[in-house]
């Protein structure tokens, strides 16, 4: 039985410093890969391919941020969702190079973790917008009830992960085990699949509530504002994107709930097919599909609408302008007669 082996059916509280120091000594040459963190080599080509595409998304989302001047929040979550998973591709190529390395593996477990909430933030924002835009009445809560319900969660989400990831990673640097830190992470991962759910279950329920109400009182149950909108084939397909980004970042959250679970030494974190379809792939995506159908472009025919509604309001109150001087001047003639 080999080294390691041996080291891991003792107690792992009192023996991971000797493991971190055996892989440490370790090289592609002197040990074999089911020894180091991953018990694999970490694909070259699959890890280069998602750091391009995630990098490739970071880059649309600033450039839709400057051409549409919108979904500011939505944006911000997005970016910073793609930057974490940049890194942490990042971190994964670093270990195709030494799959023993600590660093690597940390950047990558860390970042790659916690990226997702991030862009499940964007996903709540978008939620109260799509119910102004089909009306109010169809929803059983108010739109702005639903960012303050559901952020706030994610926040919560976040902080754990985050948490639970630093914990993990000083653990490790000081050569002690990350479970207290990987069981803080699960508690944030499933959280955030518990805050998911309930998300999908609203907006399925927004969505049964419309029909419902379009069946039996047609187009009057939709807010008339925003028809031009609800028509255009961009808002049609944003609605698509939306449910298919949100049920990615579910499956790719159970999977992690599962994964780390078992702890850094369990059999899923150790198969490498798994994670590039349920982790990688699920998470590209949800990010290119909402770049293709961006909100702030999607929602644009919907902008002119509100800005008409203001021009001629403006205009009505300046006939009512031009208008009063005439109604004083006619006020003055009927006093001069009735002096006279």
């Amino acid at each position: 039985m080999d080294t390691l082996h041996l080291f891991q059916r003792a107690s792992p509280g009192a023996n991971y410093t000797a493991i971190t120091n055996y892989r440490n000594q370790c090289t592609l040459d002197t040990c074999p890969l089911s020894q180091s963190y991953y018990a694999y080599r970490p694909s070259l080509p699959a890890n280069a391919v998602f750091l391009a595409l995630f990098s490739f998304s970071l880059i649309c989302f600033l450039v839709q941020a400057l051409l549409s001047r919108r979904f500011i929040g939505f944006t911000v979550a997005l970016v910073c969702g793609c930057i974490l998973e940049v890194v942490g591709y990042a971190g994964r190529v670093i270990s195709y190079i030494n799959p023993f390395d600590q660093n690597g593996f940390l950047i990558q477990i860390c970042c790659l973790t916690i990226a997702p909430a991030f862009m499940a933030a964007g996903l709540y924002l978008c939620l109260s917008r799509i119910v102004n835009t089909f009306g109010r009445e169809n929803s059983r809560i108010a739109p702005l009830s639903y960012p303050r319900i559901f952020i706030p969660c994610d926040v919560a989400s976040l902080l754990l992960q985050a948490i639970g990831g630093g914990m993990a990673s000083v653990a490790s640097h000081q050569n002690k085990s990350p479970d207290n830190g990987d069981h803080i992470m699960v508690a944030g991962l499933a959280f955030q699949v518990f805050t998911l759910l309930i998300f999908m279950i609203l907006c399925a329920d927004f969505a049964i509530k419309t029909l419902r109400r379009m069946r039996t009182m047609g187009e009057q149950a939709l807010d008339p504002t925003h028809a031009k909108l609800r028509q255009s084939w961009s808002f049609k397909t944003f609605l698509a994107a939306l449910a298919l980004a949100t049920v990615c970042i579910f499956i790719r959250s159970v999977y992690r709930v599962a994964e780390l679970s078992e702890g850094w030494e369990g059999a899923l974190i150790k198969n490498q097919n798994l994670f590039i379809g349920l982790e990688g792939v699920m998470v590209v995506i949800a990010v290119l599909a909402l770049n293709a159908f961006h909100p702030g472009l999607c929602f644009r025919e919907g902008y002119d609408l509100p800005l008409k509604k203001i021009k001629s309001k403006k205009n009505k109150r300046s006939d009512l302008e031009k208008e009063s001087p005439s109604r004083d001047e006619a006020g003055s003639e009927t006093a001069v007669v009735s002096e006279t």
